[in-house]
Parts: C-alpha cells; sequence; structure tokens
C-alpha cells in the first residue's frame, strides 16, 4: 500500500470552495503534486486558471485518460460521494472523501468493502479533528482527567440563509445535500463520537423556521441521548441564525471537573477548571474557512493532505478512517430516523 516515489499525484473531482482549498493544499505541499481537475462545470466558470492542470468534464473521463495519479479527492456533492469514491476504487486508487462519507451507512458499506478488494485507503475530511482546542479535549479525555462524563453539549448556531441556498446549486435538495447535520455539522457529530463514543437512547425535535422555500429538510433541531460509555450528552443545533454565525461549542462536565470550547467555530478554550489541573498554552486555530457571506469549520486541510502523504509513504497512521466516518453517517441516519417519524406522524 506504501507509494514509493518523490509526489503523491492528486486529482480533485468537484472545483467548489472546497475543491480548490483542496486544490491550493495539494500544490502547497512539497511532497504532493495535482496532476488534474474536474468538474462539470466549465473550466472558464470555476477560476480554476491558477492551477494550470489538465481539466475533465466528468470523473468517467478523468479516470480513464489519467494513468499515473495515487489518490482521487472527491469534493462532490454529498450525494455522489459513494458513487464517485467507487469509481475512483474500482481503479485502484486511493480516495480521500469529503464529509460526509455517503448519506446512508448502505452506500458507507460499500465503498468500505470495495476498499477492502482493492487494498486502497479512504481518507474520510473531519479537519476539526486538528483544531488545537479539539486535540487538547482528546487528551483530556483519554487521560481520564475529568473522572467519570456525567453531561456533554454541543450547541451549533449558524447562519445559512439565500445567501448560501441558491437555486442554482445543490445545497438544500435531500437527494444530494442530505440535511443540516450531514452538510454543516457532521463535524461536531465526528467530534462527539471521537472522543466520548457510540450513543443510545436517541430523541429528538426538529423544525424549519426559515428554510421552508429553500431546502427539502429542517433548519434546527434539538437531539438528546445516552453514550453507551457512560454520561448524557445533546446537540442543538440551527442554520437559522440572522446573518451571521453565533457560535459552535462542546461543554463536558465530569465528576473531577469541567470544561467548555467555545467561540463561533469551537476554536477556542473558554473555561477549564479540573481538579489539580493546570490549563496550558495552546497553539492558535486555523482560520475558519471563509466563503464570502458565510463562514465554516476550521481551514485545516493542509493536516488532511498531509495525513495522506505520510500515509502513503508510509510514516503513519491515518487520522480519520473508513469506519469513522461511516459511524458519523449511521449516527445521522438515527438521529434523521426520528425526523422522519415525527414528520409521518405530523402528517396523520
Amino acid at each position: 500500500m506504501t507509494v514509493k516515489k518523490d509526489k503523491i499525484r492528486f486529482a480533485v473531482v468537484g472545483c467548489g470552495h472546497i475543491g480548490k482549498r483542496h486544490a491550493e493544499m495539494i500544490i502547497g505541499n512539497p511532497e504532493a503534486e495535482l496532476a488534474a481537475l474536474c468538474d462539470i462545470k466549465p473550466a472558464s466558470a470555476l477560476g480554476i486558471e491558477k492551477f494550470n492542470v489538465p481539466f475533465y468534464a466528468s470523473i468517467e473521463e478523468l479516470l480513464e485518460k489519467e494513468t499515473d495519479i495515487d489518490v482521487v479527492n472527491i469534493c462532490t456533492p454529498n450525494g455522489v460521494h459513494a458513487s464517485q469514491s467507487l469509481m475512483a476504487l474500482d481503479k485502484k486508487l486511493h480516495v480521500v472523501c469529503e464529509k460526509p462519507m455517503a448519506l446512508t451507512k448502505h452506500d458507507c458499506e460499500q465503498v468500505i468493502y470495495k476498499s477492502l478488494q482493492v487494498s486502497k485507503q479512504i481518507f474520510l475530511v473531519m479537519q476539526n479533528r486538528y483544531s488545537p482546542p479539539s486535540v487538547w479535549a482528546k487528551e483530556v479525555i483519554e487521560k481520564n482527567l475529568l473522572g467519570n462524563i456525567h453531561m456533554v453539549q454541543v450547541n451549533c448556531y449558524w447562519n445559512r440563509d439565500e445567501r448560501y441556498y441558491k437555486k442554482d446549486t445543490w445545497k438544500g435538495s435531500q437527494e444530494l445535500d442530505g440535511g443540516t447535520l450531514f452538510t454543516q455539522f457532521s463535524h461536531f457529530i465526528d467530534i462527539l463520537y471521537w472522543l466520548f463514543g457510540d450513543i443510545k437512547n436517541v430523541q429528538g425535535k426538529f423544525d424549519d423556521f426559515t428554510h421552508k422555500e429553500t431546502t427539502d429538510f429542517e433548519d434546527s433541531g434539538m437531539v438528546s441521548f445516552n453514550f453507551i460509555n457512560g454520561g448524557m450528552g445533546c446537540i442543538n443545533y440551527s442554520t437559522a441564525v440572522w446573518d451571521k454565525n453565533l457560535e459552535s461549542s462542546l461543554t463536558v462536565i465530569g465528576s473531577k471537573g469541567s470544561f467548555k470550547i467555545g467561540g463561533q467555530y469551537m476554536n477556542e478554550v473558554e473555561y477549564c477548571h479540573i481538579n489539580g489541573y493546570e490549563m496550558p498554552e495552546l497553539d492558535p486555530c486555523s482560520p475558519p474557512n471563509d466563503y464570502g457571506p458565510y463562514k465554516g469549520s476550521a481551514a485545516n486541510h493542509h493536516f488532511i493532505i498531509q495525513n495522506v502523504v505520510d500515509v502513503l509513504k508510509g510514516n503513519t497512521t491515518i487520522t480519520t478512517n473508513a469506519l469513522e466516518g461511516l459511524k458519523v453517517v449511521e449516527i445521522i441516519e438515527r438521529i434523521y430516523a426520528l425526523r422522519e417519524a415525527a414528520l409521518i406522524k405530523k402528517q396523520r
């Protein structure tokens, strides 16, 4: 599985904001090389001239003509992540897939099975794991500094209005977007699972306050659950916040202390009080991905590309593996099953 060459060659499928971010991080890595780009829109409409690499109008054409690539980065709408990952794996190429891995657990399983058949890696983009507060929180939890976990609360209050949900894009459709938890907040489901493990006894309330004309799904939810490892938790989320993002925060209460990571993008430790523990000074966070009128999670994609390079050269292990990507999708599916049940009950 180790790639024995000076530079790992990448092709990026999907040239929107995130696809171009991937391309820039590849170009900026001395051990990586951008070999090709692909999008269904014409190259002239994408602002990709600076990359100066071959461009293809379909993934099929790219995979047929580019015979010397190592990795395909899937940066397309959520609903085609699985099918395009399978195409790349079928050509015996490694895959970097933007979140979510797919929109169903079944599709994730198909991708994983194919990757095992051809002995290729699937790298999932969950870049919030690289933020210094997240790295710090992982160490605190793994060292059991908080003792027994009593309560965990995640609050994600963002703005996504008509500036984001435009009629000529895939965003907002059930088939290609999948829902608010998949597109906006799967990073935070991942952090919950990464830190505290799986959940059970899931309950939820959902509503669509401001997106009835722009999306096929809810814009807000309140979800509660128990952790299999002990303790209870909740995630409260909304994209109905007026004008700009409000916060992304994680509050943890344990038997030996508590902490809160807050800020607009879970980018600063706002509170830490743990028995016998002195809070260290953390490295500064990367800025959020900036899309003009709205902002996203931390711009940590350079860490993702470096991890791909290091793994394929045999220097380290994968940061976010396919099974973890599947688990995030499976948790969101379980939450959304409650949403669908509530809709059916309401229609009766």
